[in-house]
């Protein structure tokens, strides 16, 4: 049996408890979430090196997955742009049945071996890109599939999954195991499991742009002023690389379109 599809011991009568008991069994559990990953690191730190160098050479960082584990993709996918700055094609998301299976479970899609080969194909996957299958059971047909097809034509692929030696763990070119174990309830994998995907998608993203220039120190300048908070945002990074004053750095950030490098750089002339 699937680690993540046993019964917790440690919540066998959570409907017999009080609320805050049953938050503390909640709280303590999500505790083991953050060892599974620290475990993990290895495996993602090779992870990001190789998405790294795809993005460098104008590849793509893919995501494929179903359910809670391909909103969560296609939600890491979706923030690059913003953080970063870069295209929206760069960091994509992919998820069984679309879009509307953001908002609507659409559970069934995920044993659709079929539906996962036709989306890679329609993705345009090719050997410059990077094929990151999410399945935290590990062994839904839709991102096996995938990442047959991934393979095939010559992408790397890694495999982010809770359970050892599942289907997508055994496939992989790179394979990221966060054993995070039974759940508070048994099977809910968008719980503990859940929460761990979304940490490594984090490391994945924010890693491979940080080592491709997107970051400087610890601060994002390449965001664009899309709204009032990232304006400010934007004055403010400016503002803290360069020591100008608020409004020498607004003006200079409007002279070269709210670059913050081409700002910095006027600034220190």
């Amino acid at each position: 049996m699937l680690e993540t599809e046993k019964r917790n011991p440690r919540s066998t009568h959570i409907d017999k408890m009080s609320t805050r008991d049953m938050l503390k069994v909640m709280a303590d559990e999500n505790y083991t979430v953050a060892r599974a990953v620290e475990e993990a690191l290895p495996s993602i730190a090779a992870a990001v090196d190789r998405i790294a160098d795809a993005l460098s050479r104008g590849g793509r960082l893919i995501y494929v997955g179903v359910g809670s584990s391909g909103r969560l993709g296609v939600l890491d996918a979706a923030e690059c742009p913003p953080t970063y700055g870069v295209e929206p094609g760069m960091v994509v998301g992919v998820m069984a049945g679309g879009a509307p299976a953001l908002v609507r479970a659409a559970e069934g899609l995920e044993d659709s071996a079929e539906a996962g080969e036709r989306d890679m194909i329609a993705a345009g996957v090719s050997s410059h890109d990077v094929v990151v299958g999410i399945s935290a059971a590990g062994g839904a047909a839709y991102v096996v599939a995938a990442m047959r097809y991934a393979s095939r034509v010559g992408a790397f692929t890694v495999a982010l999954t809770a359970n050892r030696s599942s289907a997508i763990d055994l496939i992989a070119d790179q394979s990221i195991v966060v054993a995070t174990g039974p759940e508070v309830i048994t099977g809910s994998t968008r719980m503990k499991a859940g929460t761990a995907t979304k940490i490594v998608l984090n490391m994945l993203s924010t890693a491979a742009m940080i080592k491709n220039g997107k970051v400087y120190e610890n601060m994002m300048i390449h965001i664009r002023p899309t709204n009032a908070k990232l304006t400010q945002r934007i004055i403010n990074i400016t503002c803290e690389i360069t020591g100008a004053s608020r409004e020498d750095a607004e003006k200079a950030l409007k002279e070269v379109d709210w670059s913050i490098p081409a700002a910095c750089e006027r600034l220190k002339k």
